[in-house]
């Protein structure tokens, strides 16, 4: 560790331990103007205003909160009123940009120390990112779930799904300035960049475009629902301001009218059952001419299904296999699962005790995809090593030896 880290170790360790020692007196600040300052001496008050815990934005003006610090709180508590919905992609693709440019710069002067610096700031950047969208949509799901519950009134109602509509917009926005060729050309033929910035941080933006269009759609619906709920309220306000006003107005009868209005003919109509009095001689001619008149029935065209693709005995035969190994596989998460958490089973020492034919990479391959595959709240229930070695120490490749699974505790 060198000076400057480990002077900004110290520094961060002490300002954090004024919010804990001075909480309750930040807390009293976040729901009122102004910091109150009773029993805060001199000291303690210019240690929170040079730590930027607390500004003063006047002379005349009291102590109040800075504004990263009533954010920090807003995030921590889930206070929705508070919180702000920005993911501020432009700042962040330019800072990247810049730290792409500092590793592979510090990569060919072989600065390994700080390469290794710039590539854990990468990955730092790219996690505030991710951080940063996935707080936005669980603010908006927060707002989805209470149903807007924390507004008392219809139109503030209104007001607030307009402002999720327009958050979203701008987090959809921020979406499309992520663009992956300039990224593809950006990081080049190292693997560590593309993994970081082109892989996984597809995969992540994928899965919080689909979550903002969920989201979208829910509110949609809402903003639906509150019109409707709107237009039913200020017909009743309506009414009562008119009887109001006409005390003695009496509704007509509506029933005895033939031109009834919209607003209260809901009622269906009602069809007369009729039939041909085929006993009526004098009619005949009458029915005759009816009959001649009815349309022709119009057959429905048949549907002509699709020829699908022949398959070949070879391609069934893959299909088989596959299906097969994906079975000795979920197998091997079975006896994961029967084995004490802290106990990993190796995926090779697996394959060689079942006496299974699978080729080495074929099946590491599988057990990989396999967890890649199963939903976020199931790996949580798994702890994945993989036993990896650099392919020289010229080149950034990981050559995957061995897969270890175990039951996380």
């Amino acid at each position: 560790m060198n000076e400057l880290e480990s002077r900004l170790l110290k520094t961060g360790a002490e300002r954090l331990a004024l919010l804990g020692k001075h909480a309750e007196r930040l807390m009293q600040g976040y729901t009122r103007d102004d910091v109150p300052l009773d029993g805060l001496n001199d000291s303690a008050l210019r240690k929170l205003l040079a730590a930027r815990v607390l500004w003063r934005p006047d002379e005349q003006s009291g102590v109040k909160l800075a504004p990263k610090v009533r954010e920090l709180i807003a995030e921590m508590l889930a206070d929705e009123t508070r919180r702000h919905v920005n993911a501020d992609v432009a700042e962040t693709l330019e800072l990247v940009r810049s730290l792409v440019h500092s590793y592979r710069e510090a990569r060919s002067r072989s600065e390994h120390w700080r390469q290794e610096q710039q590539l854990l700031r990468l990955r730092q950047e790219v996690d505030d990112l991710n951080g940063r969208f996935a707080d936005a949509i669980d603010s908006l799901w927060q707002r989805l779930n209470s149903d807007f519950g924390f507004v008392s009134q219809l139109s503030d109602k209104i007001r607030e799904n307009d402002r999720a509509q327009k958050q979203i917009v701008r987090l959809l926005d921020g979406l499309v300035l992520i663009d992956f060729d300039e990224l593809i050309a950006l990081v080049g033929s190292d693997g560590s960049l593309r993994k970081l910035l082109i892989s996984q941080l597809q995969q992540r933006l994928s899965h919080h475009y689909t979550s903002l269009r969920e989201v979208q759609r829910r509110l949609i619906e809402l903003m639906a629902r509150f019109r409707k709920q709107q237009a039913r309220s200020r017909l009743i306000s309506g009414m009562v301001a008119f009887m109001r006003e006409h005390p003695g107005f009496v509704p007509g009868n509506y029933a005895k009218r033939s031109d009834v209005p919209a607003l209260f003919n809901h009622a269906a109509p009602l069809n007369a059952a009729a039939a041909p009095a085929l006993d009526r001689a004098l009619e005949n001619r009458v029915l005759a001419e009816l009959l001649h008149k009815l349309p022709t029935p119009r057959h429905a065209a048949q549907t002509v299904e699709s020829a699908v693709a022949a398959l070949t005995p070879e391609d069934n035969l893959a299909a088989a296999r596959q299906q097969a190994l994906k079975q000795d596989v979920e197998r091997f998460y079975l006896a994961v699962l029967d084995q004490p958490p802290a106990e990993p089973i190796s995926a090779l020492a697996y394959l060689y005790d079942s006496h299974l034919e699978w080729p080495d990479e074929i099946w590491l391959f599988q057990v990989i995809s396999e967890y890649q595959g199963l939903p976020r709240s199931e790996q949580q229930a798994f702890r994945l090593h993989q036993e990896e070695s650099p392919a020289s120490s010229f080149n950034d490749l990981r050559l995957i030896h061995d897969v270890a699974l175990a039951v996380a505790v």
